[in-house]
């Protein structure tokens, strides 16, 4: 462990305490998780105290865990990349939301305005809905979309497939009419294959 991040470890369990559920250092990065009902507060007190100042949000993503291999935990988290120019360091804030049927966390737009696209984004593809979110709606999939295209269990084809019809001379949605496959690459044996 780096002594930088050693330091900013043992700062962040002076500060934070008890509402620290974990802390992991891995690959250079540290990772601190907490509860959901803790996120929102340990977010405001990471960018406003001044021995930490985590400015920037840098990234948010939502995570599926439910086909990880070994995981026994809650199935959705918000991950958020954190900047701090005062530290000169990096630090990754990790949250589970409580229901795995209906994931719902509090919205950050307010502590990090760069947050808002995110936000929208984990909604969009994973269904975490975020609590006080001002414009929470699809970001990257059609207005009709059904579905979060980056749960572990959206089938690969989806479930409906869009078609410009002739006869009603506009798009139409139907059914998927592809069947699943499995794509075997091909194995080349020929000695002067791909040799100019």
């Amino acid at each position: 462990m780096s002594a930088k991040l050693a330091k900013l470890s043992q700062k962040l369990a002076d500060l934070l305490g008890a509402r620290i559920q974990s802390s992991r250092l891995h690959l250079g990065e540290l990772t601190i998780e907490v509860a959901a009902a803790d996120y929102r507060d340990v977010a405001r007190t990471l960018r406003d105290h001044p021995e930490l100042q985590f400015a920037q949000l840098i990234d948010l993503s939502g995570v599926d865990y439910s086909t990880y291999a070994g995981w026994r935990g809650k199935r959705f988290a918000v991950a958020l990349h954190l900047t701090s120019l005062h530290l000169n360091c990096r630090l990754r804030l990790r949250t589970f939301a409580e229901d795995d049927h209906f994931p719902v966390l509090p919205t950050v737009t307010d502590i990090w305005n760069s947050a808002n696209w995110y936000e929208r984004e984990a909604f969009d593809l994973f269904g975490i809905l975020f609590e006080g979110h001002e414009d929470l709606r699809r970001i990257l999939t059609d207005y009709g979309f059904v579905g979060h295209p980056f749960r572990k269990d959206f089938p690969v084809s989806g479930y409906v497939e869009m078609r410009y019809d002739p006869e009603k001379q506009r798009v139409v949605y139907q059914p998927v009419t592809i069947e699943p496959r499995e794509v075997t690459p091909r194995i080349v044996r020929e000695e002067n294959y791909a040799r100019g």
